[in-house]
Protein backbone atom coordinates (compact mmCIF):
# COMPACT_ATOMS: atom_id res chain seq x y z
CA UNK A 1 0.00 0.00 0.00
CA UNK A 2 1.45 3.35 -1.07
CA UNK A 3 1.98 5.91 1.68
CA UNK A 4 0.66 9.48 1.35
CA UNK A 5 4.11 10.98 1.80
CA UNK A 6 5.46 8.88 -1.06
CA UNK A 7 3.11 10.83 -3.35
CA UNK A 8 3.67 14.41 -2.08
CA UNK A 9 6.82 16.43 -1.26
CA UNK A 10 8.28 15.99 2.23
CA UNK A 11 7.15 19.43 3.52
CA UNK A 12 3.86 19.57 1.58
CA UNK A 13 1.77 20.41 4.67
CA UNK A 14 4.32 22.55 6.52
CA UNK A 15 2.74 25.84 5.45
CA UNK A 16 -0.52 24.79 7.10
CA UNK A 17 1.03 23.46 10.31
CA UNK A 18 2.36 26.70 11.83
CA UNK A 19 -0.15 28.34 14.14
CA UNK A 20 1.19 31.83 13.39
CA UNK A 21 0.87 31.77 9.60
CA UNK A 22 -1.33 28.83 8.55
CA UNK A 23 -4.37 31.09 7.99
CA UNK A 24 -2.39 33.43 5.75
CA UNK A 25 -0.94 30.61 3.64
CA UNK A 26 -4.33 28.88 3.32
CA UNK A 27 -5.96 32.13 2.15
CA UNK A 28 -3.10 32.80 -0.28
CA UNK A 29 -3.51 29.35 -1.83
CA UNK A 30 -7.24 30.03 -2.29
CA UNK A 31 -6.48 33.45 -3.84
CA UNK A 32 -4.05 31.84 -6.30
CA UNK A 33 -6.51 29.03 -7.14
CA UNK A 34 -9.25 31.59 -7.85
CA UNK A 35 -7.08 33.27 -10.52
CA UNK A 36 -7.35 30.19 -12.73
CA UNK A 37 -11.17 30.10 -12.83
CA UNK A 38 -11.50 31.66 -16.29
CA UNK A 39 -8.28 30.26 -17.74
CA UNK A 40 -7.97 27.29 -20.06
CA UNK A 41 -5.13 25.79 -17.99
CA UNK A 42 -3.45 26.15 -14.60
CA UNK A 43 -0.71 28.31 -16.09
CA UNK A 44 -0.80 32.14 -15.96
CA UNK A 45 1.80 34.99 -15.82
CA UNK A 46 3.63 35.38 -12.53
CA UNK A 47 2.81 39.11 -12.21
CA UNK A 48 -0.94 38.35 -12.13
CA UNK A 49 -0.49 35.96 -9.22
CA UNK A 50 1.77 38.48 -7.45
CA UNK A 51 -0.73 41.34 -7.92
CA UNK A 52 -3.64 39.21 -6.62
CA UNK A 53 -1.66 38.21 -3.53
CA UNK A 54 -0.52 41.81 -2.94
CA UNK A 55 -4.16 42.98 -3.08
CA UNK A 56 -5.13 40.33 -0.51
CA UNK A 57 -2.24 41.30 1.80
CA UNK A 58 -3.10 45.01 1.49
CA UNK A 59 -6.82 44.47 2.20
CA UNK A 60 -6.03 42.45 5.30
CA UNK A 61 -3.16 44.70 6.47
CA UNK A 62 -0.66 41.83 6.49
CA UNK A 63 2.84 43.28 6.43
CA UNK A 64 4.85 40.20 7.42
CA UNK A 65 4.58 36.48 8.07
CA UNK A 66 5.86 35.43 11.48
CA UNK A 67 8.57 32.74 11.73
CA UNK A 68 9.60 33.43 8.11
CA UNK A 69 12.77 35.53 8.13
CA UNK A 70 12.81 36.10 4.37
CA UNK A 71 9.20 37.31 4.32
CA UNK A 72 9.69 39.57 7.33
CA UNK A 73 12.31 41.57 5.39
CA UNK A 74 9.85 42.49 2.60
CA UNK A 75 9.69 46.26 1.96
CA UNK A 76 6.36 46.30 0.12
CA UNK A 77 3.28 44.17 -0.44
CA UNK A 78 4.62 43.15 -3.86
CA UNK A 79 7.84 41.95 -2.26
CA UNK A 80 5.89 39.99 0.36
CA UNK A 81 3.66 38.47 -2.35
CA UNK A 82 6.75 37.49 -4.36
CA UNK A 83 8.25 35.84 -1.28
CA UNK A 84 5.08 33.79 -0.74
CA UNK A 85 5.16 32.65 -4.38
CA UNK A 86 8.79 31.57 -3.99
CA UNK A 87 7.85 29.75 -0.79
CA UNK A 88 5.08 27.81 -2.56
CA UNK A 89 7.44 27.00 -5.46
CA UNK A 90 10.05 25.38 -3.21
CA UNK A 91 10.65 21.74 -4.08
CA UNK A 92 9.92 20.63 -0.51
CA UNK A 93 6.49 22.39 -0.62
CA UNK A 94 5.49 21.72 -4.22
CA UNK A 95 2.24 23.71 -4.41
CA UNK A 96 3.40 25.76 -7.41
CA UNK A 97 5.98 25.57 -10.17
CA UNK A 98 7.66 28.44 -12.00
CA UNK A 99 8.41 28.29 -15.72
CA UNK A 100 9.12 30.67 -18.63
CA UNK A 101 7.01 31.18 -21.75
CA UNK A 102 8.89 29.85 -24.80
CA UNK A 103 7.93 32.77 -27.03
CA UNK A 104 7.92 35.81 -24.69
CA UNK A 105 10.22 34.46 -21.96
CA UNK A 106 7.68 35.81 -19.45
CA UNK A 107 7.67 33.99 -16.12
CA UNK A 108 4.67 31.72 -15.66
CA UNK A 109 3.21 30.16 -12.50
CA UNK A 110 1.83 26.61 -12.78
CA UNK A 111 -0.26 24.94 -10.08
CA UNK A 112 0.91 21.40 -9.48
CA UNK A 113 -1.59 18.55 -9.47
CA UNK A 114 -1.14 18.11 -5.73
CA UNK A 115 -1.54 21.87 -5.21
CA UNK A 116 -4.82 21.89 -7.17
CA UNK A 117 -6.19 18.97 -5.14
CA UNK A 118 -5.17 20.67 -1.89
CA UNK A 119 -6.86 23.95 -2.90
CA UNK A 120 -10.06 22.10 -3.85
CA UNK A 121 -9.93 20.18 -0.57
CA UNK A 122 -9.65 23.41 1.45
CA UNK A 123 -12.48 24.94 -0.57
CA UNK A 124 -14.67 21.90 0.11
CA UNK A 125 -13.98 22.12 3.85
CA UNK A 126 -14.91 25.81 3.96
CA UNK A 127 -18.08 25.49 1.85
CA UNK A 128 -19.15 21.92 1.03
CA UNK A 129 -21.16 21.55 -2.16
CA UNK A 130 -24.79 20.43 -1.92
CA UNK A 131 -25.36 17.09 -3.61
CA UNK A 132 -28.45 16.08 -5.55
CA UNK A 133 -28.96 12.54 -4.29
CA UNK A 134 -31.57 11.53 -6.84
CA UNK A 135 -29.21 12.19 -9.77
CA UNK A 136 -27.09 9.13 -8.88
CA UNK A 137 -30.06 6.76 -9.17
CA UNK A 138 -31.22 8.38 -12.40
CA UNK A 139 -27.70 8.14 -13.86
CA UNK A 140 -27.56 4.39 -13.14
CA UNK A 141 -31.00 3.90 -14.69
CA UNK A 142 -30.13 5.90 -17.83
CA UNK A 143 -26.80 4.11 -18.31
CA UNK A 144 -28.46 0.69 -18.26
CA UNK A 145 -31.28 1.79 -20.58
CA UNK A 146 -28.97 3.03 -23.35
CA UNK A 147 -27.06 -0.14 -24.21
CA UNK A 148 -25.98 1.21 -27.59
CA UNK A 149 -23.85 3.82 -25.80
CA UNK A 150 -21.72 1.27 -23.95
CA UNK A 151 -21.91 -1.84 -26.12
CA UNK A 152 -18.33 -1.32 -27.38
CA UNK A 153 -16.77 -1.22 -23.90
CA UNK A 154 -19.29 -2.27 -21.24
CA UNK A 155 -16.73 -2.26 -18.40
CA UNK A 156 -15.53 1.35 -18.76
CA UNK A 157 -18.73 2.93 -20.09
CA UNK A 158 -21.26 0.96 -18.05
CA UNK A 159 -20.18 -1.14 -15.05
CA UNK A 160 -17.50 1.24 -13.82
CA UNK A 161 -19.93 4.18 -14.02
CA UNK A 162 -22.69 2.25 -12.23
CA UNK A 163 -20.32 1.17 -9.46
CA UNK A 164 -19.03 4.74 -9.10
CA UNK A 165 -22.55 6.25 -8.87
CA UNK A 166 -23.62 3.62 -6.32
CA UNK A 167 -20.57 4.37 -4.14
CA UNK A 168 -21.09 8.14 -4.42
CA UNK A 169 -24.76 7.80 -3.44
CA UNK A 170 -23.81 5.61 -0.48
CA UNK A 171 -21.25 8.15 0.74
CA UNK A 172 -23.64 11.06 0.22
CA UNK A 173 -26.44 9.38 2.18
CA UNK A 174 -24.07 8.51 5.03
CA UNK A 175 -23.00 12.17 5.21
CA UNK A 176 -26.67 13.16 5.17
CA UNK A 177 -27.36 10.87 8.12
CA UNK A 178 -24.53 12.52 10.06
CA UNK A 179 -25.83 15.99 9.11
CA UNK A 180 -29.26 15.17 10.57
CA UNK A 181 -27.59 14.15 13.83
CA UNK A 182 -25.96 17.58 14.08
CA UNK A 183 -29.37 19.22 13.52
CA UNK A 184 -30.84 17.16 16.36
CA UNK A 185 -27.95 18.04 18.66
CA UNK A 186 -28.42 21.73 17.89
CA UNK A 187 -32.15 21.40 18.53
CA UNK A 188 -31.54 19.94 22.01
CA UNK A 189 -29.42 22.97 22.89
CA UNK A 190 -32.16 25.48 22.00
CA UNK A 191 -33.07 27.57 25.04
CA UNK A 192 -36.06 29.69 23.97
CA UNK A 193 -39.26 29.00 22.09
CA UNK A 194 -38.43 31.74 19.57
CA UNK A 195 -35.06 30.21 18.61
CA UNK A 196 -36.69 26.78 18.49
CA UNK A 197 -39.34 28.12 16.10
CA UNK A 198 -36.72 29.72 13.86
CA UNK A 199 -34.79 26.45 13.82
CA UNK A 200 -37.88 24.51 12.73
CA UNK A 201 -38.75 27.03 10.00
CA UNK A 202 -35.17 27.00 8.71
CA UNK A 203 -35.20 23.19 8.71
CA UNK A 204 -38.54 22.99 6.86
CA UNK A 205 -37.44 25.50 4.25
CA UNK A 206 -33.88 24.21 3.90
CA UNK A 207 -32.15 22.44 1.03
CA UNK A 208 -32.12 19.16 2.92
CA UNK A 209 -35.91 18.75 2.89
CA UNK A 210 -36.11 19.49 -0.85
CA UNK A 211 -33.32 17.03 -1.72
CA UNK A 212 -34.70 14.32 0.53
CA UNK A 213 -38.21 14.81 -0.86
CA UNK A 214 -36.98 14.36 -4.44
CA UNK A 215 -35.16 11.21 -3.37
CA UNK A 216 -38.31 9.73 -1.81
CA UNK A 217 -40.80 10.92 -4.44
CA UNK A 218 -39.80 11.98 -7.97
CA UNK A 219 -36.64 9.80 -8.12
CA UNK A 220 -37.69 7.10 -5.67
CA UNK A 221 -35.45 4.06 -6.11
CA UNK A 222 -38.49 1.76 -6.05
CA UNK A 223 -39.44 3.16 -9.47
CA UNK A 224 -36.18 1.92 -10.99
CA UNK A 225 -34.87 -0.84 -8.71
CA UNK A 226 -36.45 -3.87 -10.38
CA UNK A 227 -35.21 -2.75 -13.80
CA UNK A 228 -31.70 -1.98 -12.52
CA UNK A 229 -31.45 -5.32 -10.71
CA UNK A 230 -32.66 -7.29 -13.75
CA UNK A 231 -30.13 -5.55 -16.02
CA UNK A 232 -27.26 -6.21 -13.60
CA UNK A 233 -28.26 -9.88 -13.40
CA UNK A 234 -28.32 -9.99 -17.19
CA UNK A 235 -24.81 -8.49 -17.39
CA UNK A 236 -23.57 -11.18 -15.00
CA UNK A 237 -25.29 -14.13 -16.68
CA UNK A 238 -24.88 -13.28 -20.38
CA UNK A 239 -21.77 -15.10 -21.62
CA UNK A 240 -20.88 -12.65 -24.42
CA UNK A 241 -21.29 -9.59 -22.21
CA UNK A 242 -19.42 -11.24 -19.34
CA UNK A 243 -16.41 -11.87 -21.60
CA UNK A 244 -16.47 -8.24 -22.72
CA UNK A 245 -16.51 -7.07 -19.09
CA UNK A 246 -13.54 -9.29 -18.20
CA UNK A 247 -11.51 -8.16 -21.21
CA UNK A 248 -12.31 -4.50 -20.62
CA UNK A 249 -11.43 -4.74 -16.91
CA UNK A 250 -8.12 -6.52 -17.57
CA UNK A 251 -7.13 -3.92 -20.18
CA UNK A 252 -8.28 -0.87 -18.21
CA UNK A 253 -6.90 -1.88 -14.81
CA UNK A 254 -3.86 -3.65 -16.27
CA UNK A 255 -4.44 -6.86 -14.31
CA UNK A 256 -4.66 -10.58 -15.10
CA UNK A 257 -7.86 -12.13 -16.41
CA UNK A 258 -8.32 -14.12 -13.17
CA UNK A 259 -8.07 -10.95 -11.10
CA UNK A 260 -10.37 -9.15 -13.55
CA UNK A 261 -13.04 -11.84 -13.07
CA UNK A 262 -12.89 -11.40 -9.30
CA UNK A 263 -13.03 -7.59 -9.56
CA UNK A 264 -16.00 -7.57 -11.99
CA UNK A 265 -17.91 -10.00 -9.75
CA UNK A 266 -17.20 -7.86 -6.68
CA UNK A 267 -18.34 -4.68 -8.44
CA UNK A 268 -21.57 -6.25 -9.66
CA UNK A 269 -22.29 -7.80 -6.27
CA UNK A 270 -21.49 -4.56 -4.40
CA UNK A 271 -23.76 -2.50 -6.67
CA UNK A 272 -26.66 -4.97 -6.31
CA UNK A 273 -26.20 -5.29 -2.55
CA UNK A 274 -26.24 -1.51 -2.06
CA UNK A 275 -29.26 -0.89 -4.30
CA UNK A 276 -31.22 -3.83 -2.85
CA UNK A 277 -30.35 -3.83 0.86
CA UNK A 278 -27.91 -1.18 2.06
CA UNK A 279 -29.89 1.66 0.49
CA UNK A 280 -33.04 0.68 2.42
CA UNK A 281 -31.10 0.42 5.70
CA UNK A 282 -29.56 3.88 5.27
CA UNK A 283 -32.88 5.46 4.27
CA UNK A 284 -34.62 3.81 7.22
CA UNK A 285 -31.99 5.28 9.54
CA UNK A 286 -32.45 8.74 7.99
CA UNK A 287 -36.23 8.48 8.32
CA UNK A 288 -35.87 7.44 11.97
CA UNK A 289 -33.68 10.46 12.67
CA UNK A 290 -36.13 12.80 10.95
CA UNK A 291 -38.95 11.45 13.14
CA UNK A 292 -36.69 11.82 16.17
CA UNK A 293 -35.98 15.43 15.20
CA UNK A 294 -39.66 16.38 15.16
CA UNK A 295 -40.38 14.45 18.34
CA UNK A 296 -37.61 16.38 20.06
CA UNK A 297 -38.93 19.62 18.57
CA UNK A 298 -42.43 18.95 19.96
CA UNK A 299 -40.99 17.90 23.31
CA UNK A 300 -38.81 21.00 23.50
CA UNK A 301 -41.78 23.19 22.60
CA UNK A 302 -43.82 21.68 25.43
CA UNK A 303 -40.97 22.00 27.89
CA UNK A 304 -40.22 25.61 26.98
CA UNK A 305 -43.91 26.48 27.15
CA UNK A 306 -44.28 25.03 30.62
CA UNK A 307 -40.85 25.59 32.21
CA UNK A 308 -39.54 28.90 30.93
CA UNK A 309 -37.11 29.98 33.65
CA UNK A 310 -36.42 33.56 32.70
CA UNK A 311 -37.49 37.08 33.57
CA UNK A 312 -41.06 36.27 32.48
CA UNK A 313 -41.27 33.61 35.20
CA UNK A 314 -39.96 36.02 37.82
CA UNK A 315 -42.51 38.66 36.81
CA UNK A 316 -45.34 36.16 37.02
CA UNK A 317 -44.27 35.09 40.52
CA UNK A 318 -44.42 38.74 41.51
CA UNK A 319 -47.85 39.19 39.95
CA UNK A 320 -49.11 36.11 41.80
CA UNK A 321 -48.00 37.64 45.06
CA UNK A 322 -49.75 40.90 44.15
CA UNK A 323 -52.95 39.04 43.28
CA UNK A 324 -52.94 37.16 46.56
CA UNK A 325 -52.57 40.45 48.43
CA UNK A 326 -55.35 42.05 46.37
CA UNK A 327 -57.69 39.14 47.11
CA UNK A 328 -56.88 39.39 50.81
CA UNK A 329 -57.94 43.04 50.97
CA UNK A 330 -60.77 42.80 48.41
CA UNK A 331 -59.31 45.10 45.73
CA UNK A 332 -59.56 42.63 42.85
CA UNK A 333 -63.34 43.06 42.53
CA UNK A 334 -62.84 46.78 41.97
CA UNK A 335 -60.66 46.26 38.85
CA UNK A 336 -62.17 46.88 35.41
CA UNK A 337 -63.43 43.72 33.73
CA UNK A 338 -60.87 43.92 30.87
CA UNK A 339 -58.03 43.97 33.44
CA UNK A 340 -59.27 41.03 35.50
CA UNK A 341 -58.29 38.55 32.73
CA UNK A 342 -54.68 39.61 33.21
CA UNK A 343 -54.64 38.08 36.70
CA UNK A 344 -56.08 34.59 36.03
CA UNK A 345 -52.85 33.03 37.18
CA UNK A 346 -54.34 29.72 38.19
CA UNK A 347 -54.29 28.86 34.45
CA UNK A 348 -50.97 30.45 33.61
CA UNK A 349 -48.59 27.88 32.09
CA UNK A 350 -45.36 29.75 32.67
CA UNK A 351 -45.45 29.73 36.46
CA UNK A 352 -42.60 27.64 37.85
CA UNK A 353 -41.09 27.50 41.31
CA UNK A 354 -37.65 27.44 39.71
CA UNK A 355 -38.24 30.79 38.02
CA UNK A 356 -37.22 32.57 41.20
CA UNK A 357 -33.48 32.76 41.28
CA UNK A 358 -31.10 34.26 43.79
CA UNK A 359 -27.73 35.84 43.00
CA UNK A 360 -24.73 33.65 43.71
CA UNK A 361 -22.90 36.49 45.41
CA UNK A 362 -24.75 38.71 47.83
CA UNK A 363 -24.32 42.41 47.19
CA UNK A 364 -23.45 44.64 50.10
CA UNK A 365 -25.16 48.04 50.28
CA UNK A 366 -22.32 50.44 51.07
CA UNK A 367 -24.17 53.72 50.85
CA UNK A 368 -27.73 54.91 50.78
CA UNK A 369 -29.16 55.81 47.38
CA UNK A 370 -32.18 58.03 46.96
CA UNK A 371 -34.05 57.68 43.67
CA UNK A 372 -36.67 60.35 42.91
CA UNK A 373 -39.93 59.13 41.39
CA UNK A 374 -42.73 60.85 39.52
CA UNK A 375 -46.43 60.31 39.99
CA UNK A 376 -48.13 58.62 37.02
CA UNK A 377 -50.88 60.53 35.25
CA UNK A 378 -54.08 58.88 34.04
CA UNK A 379 -52.63 58.74 30.51
CA UNK A 380 -49.48 57.01 31.82
CA UNK A 381 -51.58 54.47 33.72
CA UNK A 382 -53.71 53.77 30.63
CA UNK A 383 -50.63 53.32 28.45
CA UNK A 384 -49.09 50.98 31.03
CA UNK A 385 -52.31 48.98 31.23
CA UNK A 386 -52.46 48.63 27.44
CA UNK A 387 -48.79 47.61 27.32
CA UNK A 388 -49.31 44.95 30.01
CA UNK A 389 -52.42 43.67 28.22
CA UNK A 390 -50.51 43.41 24.95
CA UNK A 391 -47.58 41.63 26.59
CA UNK A 392 -49.85 39.20 28.44
CA UNK A 393 -51.60 38.15 25.22
CA UNK A 394 -50.39 34.77 23.97
CA UNK A 395 -51.91 33.81 20.60
CA UNK A 396 -50.59 30.24 20.91
CA UNK A 397 -51.83 29.38 24.42
CA UNK A 398 -53.17 25.88 25.12
CA UNK A 399 -56.80 26.99 25.39
CA UNK A 400 -56.57 28.98 22.15
CA UNK A 401 -55.06 26.00 20.35
CA UNK A 402 -57.88 23.75 21.62
CA UNK A 403 -60.42 26.25 20.30
CA UNK A 404 -58.44 26.43 17.04
CA UNK A 405 -58.57 22.64 16.55
CA UNK A 406 -62.26 22.48 17.53
CA UNK A 407 -63.02 25.13 14.92
CA UNK A 408 -60.89 23.48 12.21
CA UNK A 409 -62.26 19.98 12.83
CA UNK A 410 -65.86 21.23 12.93
CA UNK A 411 -67.19 18.12 14.65
CA UNK A 412 -65.04 15.64 12.69
CA UNK A 413 -63.35 12.78 14.52
CA UNK A 414 -60.19 12.87 12.39
CA UNK A 415 -58.52 15.52 10.24
CA UNK A 416 -55.41 15.47 8.04
CA UNK A 417 -52.90 18.23 7.47
CA UNK A 418 -54.11 18.94 3.90
CA UNK A 419 -57.52 19.88 5.33
CA UNK A 420 -55.97 22.63 7.48
CA UNK A 421 -55.53 25.96 5.63
CA UNK A 422 -51.95 27.26 5.95
CA UNK A 423 -51.30 30.59 4.24
CA UNK A 424 -48.17 31.80 6.05
CA UNK A 425 -45.79 31.39 8.97
CA UNK A 426 -48.43 32.45 11.50
CA UNK A 427 -50.72 29.61 10.40
CA UNK A 428 -47.75 27.23 10.52
CA UNK A 429 -46.99 28.28 14.11
CA UNK A 430 -50.66 27.68 15.00
CA UNK A 431 -50.41 24.15 13.59
CA UNK A 432 -47.14 23.43 15.43
CA UNK A 433 -48.55 24.76 18.72
CA UNK A 434 -51.77 22.77 18.23
CA UNK A 435 -49.70 19.61 17.70
CA UNK A 436 -47.52 20.41 20.73
CA UNK A 437 -50.61 20.74 22.94
CA UNK A 438 -52.52 17.94 21.18
CA UNK A 439 -52.32 15.29 23.89
CA UNK A 440 -53.06 17.79 26.68
CA UNK A 441 -56.10 19.04 24.78
CA UNK A 442 -57.44 15.54 24.15
CA UNK A 443 -56.14 14.81 20.64
CA UNK A 444 -53.90 12.08 19.23
CA UNK A 445 -51.31 13.12 16.61
CA UNK A 446 -49.93 10.53 14.17
CA UNK A 447 -47.11 11.29 11.69
CA UNK A 448 -47.57 10.16 8.08
CA UNK A 449 -45.11 9.59 5.24
CA UNK A 450 -44.26 12.51 2.99
CA UNK A 451 -44.28 16.29 3.23
CA UNK A 452 -46.70 19.07 2.36
CA UNK A 453 -45.35 22.05 0.45
CA UNK A 454 -46.75 25.49 1.28
CA UNK A 455 -44.95 28.22 -0.65
CA UNK A 456 -41.39 28.23 0.67
CA UNK A 457 -42.29 25.96 3.60
CA UNK A 458 -42.55 22.20 3.95
CA UNK A 459 -44.48 20.43 6.69
CA UNK A 460 -44.40 16.75 7.62
CA UNK A 461 -47.78 15.15 6.90
CA UNK A 462 -49.80 14.19 9.96
CA UNK A 463 -53.23 13.16 11.18
CA UNK A 464 -55.08 14.46 14.26
CA UNK A 465 -57.76 12.31 15.93
CA UNK A 466 -60.05 13.32 18.75
CA UNK A 467 -59.57 10.97 21.71
CA UNK A 468 -62.61 8.89 22.63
Amino acid sequence: MKNLFDAVPSCFFNCLSGASHNRIYADCLQVIYAQYDREISYRIPRNRIRDALAAYLLENHIESVEDEAELNDAKSYNDLAGGIIRRFCETEIGWLEEDSDESTYEKQIIMTEAGILLAEFLQGLIKPEREEFSSYIYNIYNILRNEEQWSQNPYVDCLKNIYRNARLLSKALKRLSTFIKRIIERMVREETLESLTENILEYCGGNFIREYERLTKQQNIHLYRSYIKSRLDYMQSDERLSKQLLAGCAAEEEIRTEDAAERVADMLQAAKRFLSYDYDRIMQDIKHKINLYFQIAVGRARFLRNHENDIRGNVEQTIRYIVEEMEAIGWKDELPKEMQEMFLLEKNEFIDAGSLRFPRKSQTVKEETVVPFALMTDDDIEKARQAHTSEAYNPYAKEKMKAYLDRIMAGKQTIRDEEIPIAGKRDLLCVLSAVAYGKENGYLVRLLDGYREIGQMRLRKFEITREG
